[in-house]
This record gives C-alpha cells, sequence and structure tokens, in this order.
C-alpha cells in the first residue's frame, strides 16, 4: 500500500459523519445519490489519471482555468475569463474572474478570494523541488507523462488577477491540459495553514476547491459525502447535498437503482441496457465518447520485448467476437489508439487483424514455436472502455490457445491493481484510457511516451525515441495538417511495433432516475452535477 492509500485508509475511520441516517441516505428532493463502482485513490486529481477517481472528485470539489464545450471540444473561460499567447508561442498569460470562493468546510476557512497566487501555487507544487508541497507526493502522473517540469520554465503571478506561463518550447497541447480534470486549483491559504500546523498530507485528503460541492465525509468502499457550495461562482441546481455511493459489485449497483436507492449510475452492464430503456421510471443515456480499450504488453519483459512476439499475439485475438461478447455491438473495433472522431485519427486498413495462423508463424520466427506462458491482468471495475475485463481476458486465453500461448487470468482489489501495475509487475493488461480534452496530444503522449513509462500511465513501460519524435515535433506547430502528419505517422509507427493492441472504441452509457434533471454525459469524461435537480 502505497502512503496516499495508506493516509485515505486512516482518513475513513474519522471525520464528520452524517448523525442517526442510513449512509447514504439524502433528503429525496434536494439530495441525489450517484453509484460509484470503486473508491477514490486520493482527493486531488493532480495525484492520479484513475477515471474512478475522477468521477468521484474532480468536477464536483474544483474548477479549472479553462474548461472544453462538450459539444465542440472547444476551450472556453472558466476561471481565467481570458488569456493571451505570446507569438512566440512560449508565454500565456491568463486573467482571473474576481471573487470567486473557496470552501467554508469545519476544518478551514479562508479569508480571501481565489486570486493569482492560488494559480502558481497549484501548478509548482509539480513544477519546483523546493516548493513545500512537491515532496508530500510520489508522483504526478498526468503531469509526469506530459514532462511538465521538462516544457514549464516558470508560473508566476503578474498581478493579484494576472497569472503568466512561461514554457521552454512551445506546446500546442498547453491550453488543453489546463482544461483536463488533472489541473484542478487549490487553494494556497489552505496550503500555508497546513504548512504551520504541519499537516501538510491533508492538502490531498481534507480537499478545498472552489467547485459546486464541498468535502463532509469520506468512508473508505462505503460512501462520500458532498453538500452544496453556497458562495459557488456559477449557476447552481437543486441539490443540498450528493452522496458518492461505493458499489463495485454490478448486480448490487443495479439492484440499488431499482430499488431508488440510487439515483444516478454510470456503465450500466450491457446486457441489462434494453430491460432499463424499456422501464417508464429510468432513463439510459448515451454518447459516442473519446475513448479506448486495450491490451498492453510489458515491454520490458521477455518475450514481449520482440516485436514479432506482439504482433503474433494480436493476430490471435478474434476483436470482432470480443465486441459481440463484451460490448453487445455498442462499440466500434479499434484499428489506433486514438478514437475515430479525433481529428488525427488514422483508420488502419489492413485485412490482416485476425490471423491465427500467420501468428503462430511469427512466434515460430520469434524463437517461440512451441508458444509460452503469460499473464492478462484483468480490472476487477467496469469502465467505459472494458465493461468486462474478465470476460474479454476468457475470450483473449482461448484465442491463444489456438496458438500454443497458455496465458492466466490475474486480478486483484482496484487500488492493489493499480498499485502493482504502476510497479510493472504484469506480464500483460486489459485496461484503457478515455479523453480528458478533445486534443490528440492527450491519448498519445500519456499511453505511450518514455516520460509516461517513468510516470506509470504508460502500462506497455514502452519507451522509444522514434514515436517520442513524431510527438515532440506535433507539439512544436500550431499548423493543424501539420500536427495531423506527425500523428498519422506515429500512429502507423504503433501499429508496426505494437506495444498495445487497440480494441475497442465504447459507447458510453448512464442510467438516471427519470426524476433527476440537468445531468449528462460528457464526451471528455468526469460527471458534473453543477446543473443537478430533482423533480417531485
Amino acid at each position: 500500500m502505497n502512503s496516499t492509500q495508506s493516509r485515505l485508509g486512516s482518513l475513513s475511520l474519522v471525520l464528520w459523519l452524517a448523525a442517526c441516517q442510513p449512509a447514504t441516505s439524502t433528503d429525496s428532493i434536494n439530495g441525489l445519490v450517484y453509484c460509484a463502482e470503486g473508491s477514490p485513490e486520493t482527493f486531488n486529481p493532480q495525484l492520479v489519471t484513475s477515471g474512478t477517481t475522477i468521477d468521484a472528485i474532480s468536477q464536483h470539489l474544483y474548477d479549472r482555468l479553462l474548461d472544453i464545450d462538450p459539444s465542440s471540444g472547444a476551450l472556453k473561460p472558466a476561471l481565467a475569463h481570458s488569456w493571451q499567447v505570446s507569438a512566440d508561442g512560449l508565454s500565456y498569460r491568463f486573467k482571473l474572474r474576481h471573487d470567486v470562493q473557496f470552501h467554508h468546510t469545519t476544518y478551514f476557512s479562508p479569508t480571501r478570494a481565489l486570486n493569482a497566487e492560488d494559480v502558481t501555487f497549484t501548478f509548482n507544487r509539480m513544477l519546483l523541488v523546493d516548493h513545500p508541497f512537491f515532496q508530500t507526493a510520489t508522483e504526478y502522473p498526468y503531469f509526469d507523462s506530459i514532462e511538465w517540469r521538462q516544457r514549464i520554465q516558470s508560473v508566476t503571478a503578474l498581478s493579484s488577477d494576472e497569472v503568466e506561463f512561461r514554457l521552454n518550447q512551445p506546446d500546442s497541447s498547453f491550453l488543453s491540459v489546463l482544461a483536463t480534470d488533472f489541473a484542478a486549483i487549490l487553494s494556497a491559504e489552505y496550503g500555508q495553514t497546513l504548512v504551520q500546523s504541519n499537516q501538510k498530507a491533508h492538502l490531498d485528503l481534507l480537499p478545498i476547491g472552489t467547485g459546486p460541492f464541498m468535502f463532509r465525509e469520506y468512508q473508505k468502499d462505503v460512501l462520500i459525502r458532498y453538500y452544496r457550495h453556497p458562495a459557488y461562482w456559477r449557476e447552481h441546481g437543486s441539490l443540498a447535498q450528493l452522496v458518492i455511493d461505493i458499489v463495485p459489485d454490478n448486480t448490487k449497483r443495479l439492484a440499488k437503482l431499482l430499488t431508488q436507492e440510487c439515483d444516478v449510475a454510470p456503465i450500466p452492464r450491457l446486457a441489462e441496457l434494453q430491460m432499463l430503456s424499456n422501464r417508464a421510471d429510468f432513463r439510459v443515456d448515451q454518447q459516442t465518447s473519446m475513448n479506448v480499450g486495450f491490451w498492453a504488453f510489458n515491454t520490458q519483459r521477455a518475450p514481449f520485448n520482440q516485436v514479432k512476439v506482439r504482433q503474433a499475439l494480436s493476430l490471435a485475438i478474434n476483436k470482432p467476437n470480443i465486441l459481440q461478447a463484451v460490448y453487445f455491438g455498442q462499440a466500434e473495433e479499434a484499428t489506433s489508439v486514438l478514437p475515430p472522431n479525433s481529428w488525427a485519427y488514422r483508420k488502419e486498413t489492413s485485412s490482416d487483424s485476425f490471423n491465427p495462423e500467420k501468428a503462430r508463424q511469427l512466434l515460430k520466427e520469434a524463437g517461440y514455436p512451441n508458444g509460452f506462458n503469460l499473464d492478462i491482468w484483468a480490472m476487477p471495475v467496469q469502465r467505459m472502455y472494458n465493461p468486462n475485463a474478465q470476460k474479454m481476458a476468457e475470450l483473449i486465453q482461448a484465442d491463444l490457445r489456438v496458438i500454443g500461448v497458455r496465458a492466466r487470468i490475474v486480478s486483484y482489489e482496484w487500488n492493489t491493481f493499480r498499485r502493482k501495475l504502476g510497479q510493472g509487475e504484469h506480464d500483460s493488461v486489459l485496461i484503457g484510457w478515455s479523453a480528458d480534452n478533445a486534443d490528440p496530444d492527450n491519448f498519445l503522449r500519456p499511453l505511450l511516451s518514455c516520460a509516461a513509462a517513468v510516470s506509470g500511465s504508460n502500462r506497455a513501460n514502452w519507451c522509444d525515441e522514434h514515436f517520442d519524435q513524431f510527438i515532440a515535433s506535433a507539439l512544436q506547430t500550431t499548423d493543424v495538417p501539420q500536427r495531423r502528419s506527425y500523428y498519422l505517422a506515429a500512429q502507423q509507427y504503433l501499429q508496426e511495433q505494437m506495444p498495445l493492441v487497440p480494441i475497442a472504441h465504447s459507447k458510453r452509457f448512464q442510467v438516471k432516475n427519470s426524476r433527476v434533471q440537468g445531468v449528462s454525459i460528457n464526451p471528455y469524461g468526469g460527471i458534473s452535477f453543477v446543473h443537478a435537480g430533482k423533480t417531485p
């Protein structure tokens, strides 16, 4: 167990328990229960890439400098009402909104509104090794994967309401990074208070943000309770209380929906969609979403360090069969890590995607005529990009048996699974990625760059200087056709090297009680209840 998980476990034994009411109860009109599939790893989005954690904390507790328009993918103002970029692409200046209030909680009472110091505090934490909070976390996986410390020269407050970011080199994805859920703005005043009280770890465990809800209670593997932020700067729905009910078991989540103990739930079993869609008391929302489910090989281990072995394994699996048995036809076969609705998508036109005979020949050429043993790690939770990793692993296991490869299926509790995965203990893993913004870099760099292999979000542990050069070249120009040419070349190179096998781009589903209003699916991940309400 890492230090963050240990502190979260301890924290769940204390704090603000709601008196004399069932754990997940809320007022029938002014409260809402969201059934989530897992517990958060932390209460600070800087420290994770897990969609389970992001869904549970980010848009409820925090705001960002910029937001993403869910209908177009365009960037729009949030905490920053305007921004300017220098002609050389190395300076970005942001003007902040006035009178944006931080949360008043039982453990912190702010004395001022948001200002530029909060922005510099937030981003310098990951930039400056002498920042008082730099070493309170062991890693900043998303920011490490995009080489934040190598790319950012400085983050400076020019006045109380203006911040300047200076870059070491042009980065055409920079603004999109500031709109991700990972770029949540923290309170510098809260941080200073924690330094003085020698409680710095609380910054990531007892959250203070500017978002629509305030933290009230956490019971590990049971619930999170949020209360309305009465001074929220944006238009707010009618909810006084939001409960995240943690229900890893799919059957129990469905039962809670049917008994109205749960108002909204993500990622329903696809086999149950028809039943839920036919009921008048539920609505099933669906949307084409930017995501990819994939099978990644640990390229730091033999025999997965051989290209021919990886190519053989990719040719052995029957993707159409997986799409039918796991996604029930509600997904598109993936030929690239980028989804088809990305402007840089390259469709692989080769018909040679399922060829067991060729797979056996490649294994023979690689020195494995009799196959070998491998482990397939299967996620224990449902995610939109893989609704049933165990079933998928079983199908792949059967496909591999045909070419003489003997597969064992491995799984752990979710937080343990992610920790061991980050430590590179796997042979291969079924996992995936959901977009945080519309930029192609959001898939390619966090999933497959050398920096991401160090930070832990590159599950293939693959580091290739040729691939990194394609990505670096794409970031150094703002010309979209030129950027696209580099991304197309990068995807072709991935098809040749095969550090992971893209399997599916799935639709995103969400079930809600028909009384729930103002909750829609965001194609760029996360979930927001800022406009949510319930009819009588």
